[in-house]
């Protein structure tokens, strides 16, 4: 009788333990134990830097004077037109003044999708009570807006355009799924010349992103080790050296040190 038991008790573990990592099966005697190991998600870290005030701005012109200068510099690190960070941020975010934007600094009307372990706040929109990122600040909206973009295939091509190529980015980011709106491209390039954005497209960063720039360089799509080394004439070994590489892996988007 004992050996049955023991028998049942072997078997019933084996058949637990093989369900997943987050159970682990103990047993006391003729008594199954099954405690639960819930892993926790790991939050993407965004550089969560405060440059803006928090106020909400009273109409479009405060919201342009007020992320212009992010804009500029997410387009001089990404190659995306500022005229169409800008235009997308007014358009999605209601010149900041949405309960989206308000609620959760959520500026693009970016979605939760699979894979997103971050914050999130539930809001309706195509559908009822559909999820949505959350920031800390207005910043991280814009910069994941970038990675958003860079990091996806689909948009790949928008960036083989002139960054004042603003009319191809909108008809771009639609033909790309970016929005259902028929006339998303329309109401784009509109608010581009209603508020004269593209003049942006040609205005330089701010003094501390030049610095930071000459000093770094952003991964780009088709990007390697060899053609970022040969590019800043330095060798594969000294960029991999500086940057603490131990291969020859590397993203778009990430940030890599060149002298």
């Amino acid at each position: 009788m004992k050996l049955k038991i023991s028998i049942t008790i072997l078997i019933v573990s084996l058949l637990l333990s093989s369900c997943g990592t987050k159970r682990r099966t103990v047993t006391s005697g003729r008594k199954i134990v099954i405690e639960h190991r819930e892993k926790q998600p790991e939050i993407p870290q965004l550089e969560q830097v405060k440059k803006v005030s928090t106020t909400t701005p009273r109409n479009t012109d405060e919201y342009i004077l007020k992320f212009a200068s992010i804009a500029i510099d997410k387009m001089y690190e990404h190659n995306i037109p500022a005229s169409i960070t800008l235009a997308q941020g007014i358009l999605e975010s209601g010149s900041g003044r949405s309960p989206l934007a308000i609620r959760s600094n959520n500026h693009f009307g970016i979605k939760c999708h699979k894979g997103w372990k971050g914050k999130s706040v539930t809001h309706d929109d195509d559908e009822k009570g559909e999820c949505f990122r959350k920031y800390k600040y207005p910043e991280s909206s814009y910069e994941d807006h970038s990675q958003f973009l860079l990091t996806r295939k689909r948009y790949a091509s928008l960036f083989r355009l002139k960054h004042t190529d603003y009319k191809g980015w909108a008809y771009g980011l639609k033909r790309a799924g970016y929005a259902t709106d028929k006339r998303y491209p329309h109401k784009l390039i509109s608010l581009i010349h209603k508020y004269n954005l593209m003049k942006y497209d040609r205005k330089r960063p701010t003094k501390s992103k030049l610095t930071k720039k000459e000093g770094s360089y952003h991964v780009k799509k088709g990007d390697t080790l060899y053609s970022i080394a040969r590019k800043h004439n330095i060798s594969v070994q000294k960029l991999k050296q500086i940057n603490g590489l131990n291969d020859n892996q590397i993203s778009i988007g990430q940030q890599l040190l060149i002298n």
